[in-house]
């Protein structure tokens, strides 16, 4: 079966205003709006063209997170993803470990294509990709916004400094995707309801066998100082007097 597996990270919406708790020890989470990350949820567009075209013929989502992340994996599943599948963790992981865990079901979903958004916007560590296509040892592209598959092979136009540079590589393979890959589709609510009857397993970290120990620690997080309130000035004299007078030029 020609399978396409996305990978989906449970984040703060996009539109929520990021709290730094009190005491420094991580951001306020309770009662606050959580989605898919924008960048995954336009790899998961992306596999479900691949699919309607006949590219395809399933497409597999999996997350990684606390019971609370099936209500993602629904809102995937509602968008047309044929499975979906958490793996139950309550505590943070770090992308060596993301990777390690996608390998696992690499192994056991045997998928043509895996595909994710290039960071998620919560870490914005952009690795995770990257780290699986080490692991499974298999070819990468990353920052793709544009993709097309052939029979054995992906072609995929990236963006970079430079511009934009186009690739192939030799399928099965990884692929990150860019903002400009496509636009998500808006979920109706049929389709949320179709998705209440859709599989979607939950299995414990543990059970894997994978190692999703910590690596690095954090000693405290702050909120960036406020910045200060612009200066209105009347014409491009006054600005140089004002920027003189702040020691700018």
């Amino acid at each position: 079966m020609r399978r396409i597996l996305v990978a989906l990270k449970r984040v703060i919406d996009y539109n929520v205003r990021v709290r730094v708790r009190p005491d420094g020890s991580g951001v306020v989470t309770d009662g606050v709006k959580m989605s898919i990350n924008p960048f995954d949820e336009i790899a998961l567009e992306e596999a479900l063209r691949i699919r309607e075209r006949g590219g395809a013929d399933e497409v597999v989502a999996v997350s990684i997170g606390p019971d609370d992340a099936q209500q993602q994996l629904r809102n995937a599943l509602a968008m047309g993803a044929d499975r979906a599948i958490l793996v139950k963790s309550d505590q943070p992981m770090e992308p060596p470990a993301v990777a390690r865990v996608l390998l696992a079901f690499v192994e056991r979903e045997t998928p043509m294509l895996v595909i994710l958004g290039k960071q998620a916007i919560d870490d914005d560590c952009n690795q995770t990709g990257q780290m699986l296509a080490a692991l499974w040892q298999r070819p990468q592209a990353t920052f793709a916004s544009k993709l097309e598959l052939a029979e054995q092979s992906a072609r995929v136009t990236r963006e970079v400094d430079a511009g934009l540079e186009t690739i192939e590589v030799d399928l099965p393979a990884v692929v990150t995707t860019d903002l400009r890959l496509n636009e998500p589709r808006y979920i109706k609510l049929p389709d949320i309801m179709k998705a209440k009857k859709k599989p979607l397993d939950v299995i414990e970290l543990a059970s894997l066998g994978v190692d999703a120990a910590s690596r690095l620690k954090v000693i405290g997080l702050e909120s960036p100082p406020q910045r200060k309130k612009g200066v209105m000035v009347k014409d491009a004299a006054e600005l140089v007097a004002a920027l003189r007078q702040k020691g700018l030029v």
